[in-house]
């Protein structure tokens, strides 16, 4: 009697066991979603950060006048009464090379 308790219990163990290392359910489905969350979590920390500097940016916005002057000059283009704008227009590296005009030859082939 207490052999078939036993092989019971060894084939229960058994059974279990497949059951822990199989595909559905088991530890490597485990495996993969601790590693989907770690990836979120990564993601969250990101988009938190994200939210952190446009709150500040808002926050600044909305209690400082510097930050709508800067902000005003830098993407509209404006400026204010009285001032004169210069704008700088430098030439392309690439561009600069091809209307520059070709120096003479150097070479002595007398």
């Amino acid at each position: 009697m207490l052999r078939w308790i036993a092989l019971v219990l060894l084939l229960l163990l058994i059974g279990l066991q497949f059951e822990l290392w199989s595909n559905h359910g088991g530890m490597s489905e485990v495996t993969s979603l601790r590693m989907a969350v770690k990836k979120q979590s990564d993601e969250n920390d990101k988009l938190v950060q994200r939210n952190q500097a446009l709150a500040a940016d808002v926050d600044d916005l909305k209690h400082g006048e510097q930050a709508v002057e800067a902000r005003a000059r830098a993407e509209l283009g404006l400026i204010k009464p009285g001032e004169t704008f210069y704008q700088v227009v430098e030439k392309p590296a690439n561009g600069a090379s091809a209307a520059a005009p070709a120096a003479p030859s150097t070479s002595s082939g007398n």
